[in-house]
């Protein structure tokens, strides 16, 4: 009977999520660090343009951390597999930075958080199965329940940013249609969708 050993084999999403535990650790001994990880709601110096990006590795708190990641270890290894680890982490930091962007121009407050990354996993995950000329009832269903529960709750005072949600779900939506046609996947028109400006987001994406 051969040995059993354990192996790394999702890189991207292992590191992104001791990465995460590791800037948690950082920011609670090193208060000082927390704006580094922390998207702004203006720029104004280096840690506010870092935090485009870094954002997605703070968390307000350890439970506010083992939610986003107990469902990114859950889809991102799948993910991982089937795309890649660079597309993946492509994938990762632009949601991120229009994540980052979207909240300087209707944010208004500090963003900490992954969890437009999870939702980002969510949908991409549910586009997985695309077919000539069809868009899957589950990516339907998961847009509906996911997002629209999102739009309802977006005007509930609950210190969650809904708005990392939502655009975190439209990326992951869009980065799932744009790999079905590259992939040669010819794939319906979606109507476009105006979106109107939500309430102000706050203090942490959960």
């Amino acid at each position: 009977m051969g040995r059993i050993r354990i192996s790394y084999n999702a890189p991207v999403v292992l590191t992104f999520a001791l990465a995460a535990v590791g800037v948690y650790c950082l920011t609670y001994l090193v208060p000082d660090t927390k704006l580094w990880f922390a998207a702004w709601p203006k720029l104004d110096g280096a840690r506010s343009y870092v935090g485009l990006v870094t954002h997605i590795l703070g968390h307000a708190s350890w439970q506010h951390l083992l939610g986003n990641f107990m469902l990114i270890l859950l889809l991102g290894p799948m993910l991982e597999e089937r795309l890649g680890s660079v597309q993946l982490l492509v994938m990762i930091v632009i949601t991120a930075a229009v994540t980052g962007i979207v909240n300087l121009a209707i944010g208004g407050t500090f963003l900490v958080g992954a969890s437009g990354i999870v939702f980002m996993m969510i949908l991409l995950a549910s586009t997985a199965n695309i077919r000539q000329g069809e868009i899957p009832l589950t990516f339907i269903a998961v847009a509906v329940i996911y997002l629209g529960g999102e739009i309802i709750r977006a005007f509930n005072n609950d210190q969650i940013s809904q708005m990392a949600h939502l655009v975190g779900g439209v990326v992951g939506g869009v980065f799932g249609f744009l790999g079905a046609r590259a992939r040669g996947v010819e794939v319906p028109a979606v109507a476009k969708v105006v979106s109107k400006p939500l309430p102000k987001a706050i203090a942490k994406a959960k």
